[in-house]
């Protein structure tokens, strides 16, 4: 006869249960909830917020592991899952409430930054994350074309209204200048355009803005990080060794000012024949990982030169990637990564509560 559950026991182990978010213990943040104990059998409510949407099921899976783990008479667990509602709040005194400022930058132009910082946006926007999309690459912007959008934002009440793809806001110099005329702006322009971009836009209540950046080690990454706490930097690469050499001074640039490094993409990495599905590093392989352990950072993902990858975003499809079963889990994989590298470092330095300031 099977010894009945003590809810001293279950609580004790729910308590070690850490929120990805917060790093915190999900039990005093009360994101678990309706404890219920009956003989062996346990029920549970487990809430988790968007910003860690793409770990939920590893999440869940993790806690019922633990629990059968740690609780040999437990006969059955029934864990429901539902949203943890958590606003973001104000970042500095620039007024965007993001929860995570994520920079996608290269070293040089040509590597598929934007592709890159687009599919990123995309992935965690189809996980279920409340996401923006910023083009900071004043002088080459590209994500309104790789994503299929047009028209100008309008303007109320002082403030931009972003161009909307999908429930995704985005905003880009592209929605202002025509495709035919440049860009020839000073420093002192370029950082009030990206300070307006930041104040005067209408993003809404975000989990993540991602930031393309412009290629190479310009002054934008210096305006950003006087306006607003960035969450780090993720770096784009292709695996030939000139161009780790641009990604290494790359990411000295976001070092310098004190941007964390979250990760390297490398872009580009490998072909794989359709035809006869062999294997081809037109660009060497593996530059990206190796250059990532020397400097002791993470490869978030590898994405290989893919035909349809190419011919989507040319016509402004780039969520249709994410429709193809070749290429899906290599874009995905990238979010999946940033998002758990976030909660690990969550999880080692929880970040303390902010308090109001009494005046």
């Amino acid at each position: 006869m099977s010894h009945k559950l003590d809810n001293g026991a279950v609580e004790s182990v729910l308590a070690e249960l850490k929120d990805p978010e917060t790093g915190r213990s999900a039990l005093q943040l009360d994101q678990i909830r309706d404890i219920q104990v009956n003989g062996t059998d346990l029920s549970l409510t487990l809430a988790l917020t968007t910003h860690s949407a793409p770990l939920w099921d590893d999440v869940r899976s993790g806690l019922e592991e633990q629990l059968r783990n740690s609780l040999p008479q437990l006969s059955s667990v029934t864990i429901h899952q539902t949203v943890h509602d958590r606003p973001a709040q104000q970042l500095g005194e620039i007024g965007l409430t993001a929860k995570s400022v994520i920079a996608v930058g290269s070293g040089k132009g040509g590597v598929g930054k934007s592709t890159i910082a687009a599919s990123l946006a995309l992935a965690l926007k189809r996980s279920g994350c409340k996401v923006g999309l910023m083009d900071a690459d004043v002088y080459g912007p590209s994500v309104p074309h790789l994503l299929g959008l047009t028209g100008k934002p309008e303007a109320i009440e002082n403030r931009l209204v972003p161009i909307d793809k999908d429930g995704m806001p985005v905003m880009s110099m592209a929605f202002f200048v025509p495709p035919d005329e440049a860009v020839v702006w000073r420093g002192p322009m370029l950082h009030g355009a990206v300070t307006q971009f930041l104040r005067d836009v209408r993003w809404g209540d975000l989990d993540y803005l991602i930031i393309d950046m412009p290629p190479g080690t310009g002054d934008i990454a210096l305006t950003l990080s006087q306006l607003l706490p960035l969450t780090g930097a993720v770096v784009v690469c292709t695996p030939q060794h000139v161009a780790l050499l641009d990604a290494v001074k790359a990411m000295a640039m976001f070092q310098k000012v004190n941007i964390p490094i979250l990760g390297m993409v490398e872009n580009m990495s490998g072909f794989v024949c359709p035809e006869c599905n062999k294997r081809y590093d037109i660009f060497s392989s593996g530059g990206a990982r190796r250059c990532a352990e020397e400097l002791q950072v993470p490869v978030l993902g590898e994405v290989p030169i893919h035909v349809q990858i190419r011919a989507n975003c040319d016509i402004g499809k780039t969520d249709a990637n994410f429709d193809d079963q070749t290429t899906a889990p290599c874009l995905e994989t990238i979010a999946y990564n940033l998002v758990k590298h976030l909660a690990e470092s969550a999880a080692a330095a929880p970040p303390q509560p902010s308090l109001p300031v009494l005046g």
